[in-house]
């Protein structure tokens, strides 16, 4: 027995399960910064991109963003890789005549998907989206701007009762035309402002421009007007102005902040930030999952051989990514919610788990 209890062939599968997943990830690693390069050397090659700024700013946090992409992915391959060595090699069959039970064998399997999906998780809640945001701003600099940079027909809650309109808003100039505030109370208009346009100056502060003011009191209208007026609004155009990109760049905590305040705010269009949300809490569930599913998958000795185990391998991960897209796009185009959308591929695979993990030698 070794240290916390684990005996010697425990750490060798730990120690293989875990190599074989770093190795398999840092060669597709390479191969995607390979294909990555060659994609965008033209624009790499002008002289206005630093080479500090593609090295550090670009490619460093390229690595933990597709690495972390790729993890269930390779979770799975590399369980159907050393697994099946070990049915090859028929030490699966010493294990279990050294009466070492299938469920025993399980818990180095459990160990090893549990280190990954920990660092799954904290990478995904907390070390990625801040990288994101330096991967992002270089992409949008250099490569291909894809920042929100105007919106229309914007309606928002500002605050319980109070409701904004921008008929359209652009942040370039930090500038909202037709805006329109209205403030309610038990379903009653009391008040409503109107302005020709509206700027954007700091947090929460605003200017209206030729704007108008009507007080409702009864049967009663008091109008007061305008040319300018400083006020406070608890929006920012981020509220409103949302790219695709937006929602990777946020730690879990602040995602989750953002949902709920966006839902009572009244905007419809945080789906992708939803399965964003649930993704990274799914990808720690897929890590047991495909590892539970590789094992039963691969610890019998097959007269194909292991390629046969890793093409079946292969057939089933690739199947769940895309089954997990699109489910994804169902939750985009609003036909199911984005949390059952995400979760939908894991129920279906954890009972493909259950039924091959019943079916593996005993």
């Amino acid at each position: 027995m070794g240290k916390f209890g684990l005996k010697r062939i425990d750490r060798y599968i730990i120690r293989q399960f875990l190599g074989t997943y770093i190795f398999a990830i840092a060669l597709i690693l390479a191969i995607s910064i390979m294909f990555d390069i060659n994609e965008k050397i033209d624009r790499f090659l002008k002289p206005e991109v630093p080479l500090k700024e593609i090295v550090f700013d670009y490619y460093l946090n390229f690595i933990p963003y597709f690495g972390n992409m790729f993890s269930p992915l390779f979770t799975f391959i590399a369980v159907i890789f050393f697994t099946s060595r070990l049915a090859e090699r028929s030490e699966i069959i010493a294990m279990m005549a050294a009466g070492v039970s299938f469920k025993r064998l399980m818990l180095p399997y459990a160990i090893s998907a549990f280190v990954i999906a920990s660092a799954t998780f904290v990478l995904n809640a907390y070390i990625i989206p801040p990288a994101n945001i330096t991967r992002i701003n270089f992409q949008n600099k250099y490569i291909r701007d894809k920042s929100v940079e105007s919106a229309s027909n914007v309606q928002l809650e500002v605050e319980p009762g109070v409701i904004a309109y921008f008929d359209r808003y652009d942040d370039r100039a930090r500038m909202g035309y037709r805006f329109s505030l209205e403030h309610f109370e038990e379903k009653k208009l009391i008040s409503r402002l109107t302005a020709g346009s509206i700027k954007y100056d700091s947090l929460y502060n605003w200017t209206v421009i030729d704007y108008m003011i009507r007080d409702f009191d009864g049967m009663r209208e008091h109008v007061t007007s305008g040319s300018r007026k400083d006020t406070v609004l608890t929006i920012i155009p981020s509220d409103f102005l949302i790219s695709v990109n937006d929602c990777e760049t946020m730690t879990t905590p602040a995602l989750n902040t953002y949902i709920n305040r966006q839902k009572k705010r009244g905007i419809a269009n945080i789906q992708r930030f939803q399965i964003e949300y649930h993704k990274r809490f799914a990808a720690v569930m897929a890590a047991f999952i495909l590892t539970l599913i590789g094992v039963s998958l691969s610890s019998r000795k097959m007269k194909g051989g292991m390629g046969l185990n890793i093409g079946i391998g292969l057939g089933l991960s690739f199947s769940y990514i895309l089954f997990t897209t699109v489910t994804s796009t169902f939750a985009i185009n609003g036909y199911v919610t984005p949390m059952v959308a995400i979760w939908i591929p894991n129920v279906l695979y954890t009972f493909i788990a259950a039924f091959l993990y019943l079916k593996a030698p005993r």
